[in-house]
């Protein structure tokens, strides 16, 4: 597996990482983290992916030069994560095809936000997650190294807010 810094060009890889997810949740019977419709066919969700891009440093996970997964990591924290006094690097996104699910992608994207963390001199990485359904993805955070803080909403939508000291 290799990373490459990833740019505006990677929208289309972004939003097929995304409507395969959805696909996958929806067949699960999991409809409330990211809904029932193809994020490539909703143009405010477009538009958000593009904002991660814009907002953001997107890396891109490639096996045999092919896409696999995607890291989104910034300086600036989400409006529902509260202020800190001291600097963090904030993982926006991780989302890996599910043509690749359980070949650890996931775990190196976050092992190379670890990375982009320690570069920098930053030592706290937070990342927030879905936290409504079986709780499958809190157990994957904390899995990694990660200490729930706190919960959030944003509408509906139940979240839990993560950190992990470096």
């Amino acid at each position: 597996m290799d990373f490459r810094r990833g740019d505006e060009h990677d929208l289309p890889v972004l939003l097929d990482f995304f409507d395969e997810a959805v696909e996958w949740m929806v067949a699960r019977g999991n409809t409330g983290q990211w809904g029932t419709e193809p994020w490539s066919a909703q143009p405010d969700r477009v538009e958000r992916v593009r904002g991660m891009i814009d907002g953001g440093e997107l890396w891109i996970a490639e096996v045999d030069q092919a896409p696999a997964g995607a890291l989104v990591v910034s300086d600036r924290r989400p409006p529902y994560a509260p202020p800190l006094d001291e600097p963090e690097l904030y993982v926006v996104l991780v989302l890996v095809s599910r043509r690749h699910a359980g070949a650890r992608i996931g775990s190196a994207l976050l092992g190379l936000a670890r990375d982009l963390a320690r570069r920098r001199e930053v030592s706290l990485l937070r990342v927030d997650c879905y936290a409504g359904g079986t709780g499958e993805l809190v157990g994957y955070y904390t899995r990694h190294g990660f200490t729930p803080t706190e919960t959030f909403t944003v509408g509906t939508w139940p979240g839990q807010l993560f950190e992990q000291r470096l």
